[in-house]
């Protein structure tokens, strides 16, 4: 088998593996073996963190629509109960974002809630 001379080859990747480390510290950014390590758990930690994010934005949302939903006698639970019996179909991001910044069309889609528990 014929030798083969990887020079260009591996700086290549060196350096692409620096300049996605630049933000790291220490030897961190500067040694490629160490470089290599750091990106791999930082790529983890993003794909992972990714997923928790979106778990926490839900949860915020849950809440907000909660509070809103108790200003005006209703529970969370029972607002959703409500929405799903009259056909509302509003996700939770929008719920909340109602409440927070239109709180006259919440009370307005709480009554249809409350109004479709009753019935």
């Amino acid at each position: 088998m014929p030798r083969v001379k990887r020079g260009s080859t591996g700086r290549k990747r060196h350096k692409a593996i620096l300049k996605a480390v630049s933000g790291h510290r220490a030897s961190r950014h500067r040694r490629i073996r160490v470089a290599k390590e750091s990106l791999l758990h930082a790529l983890a930690y993003a794909f992972a963190h990714r997923r928790t994010r979106k778990r926490e934005r839900r949860a915020l949302a849950i809440t907000r629509i909660n509070a809103a939903a108790r200003l005006h006698g209703i529970t969370y639970g029972q607002l959703v109960h409500g929405l799903k019996l009259s056909n509302v179909l509003l996700n939770r991001q929008v719920l909340a974002e109602l409440a927070i910044t239109e709180p006259h069309a919440f009370s307005e889609v709480a009554m249809t809630a409350k109004s479709a528990l009753t019935s």
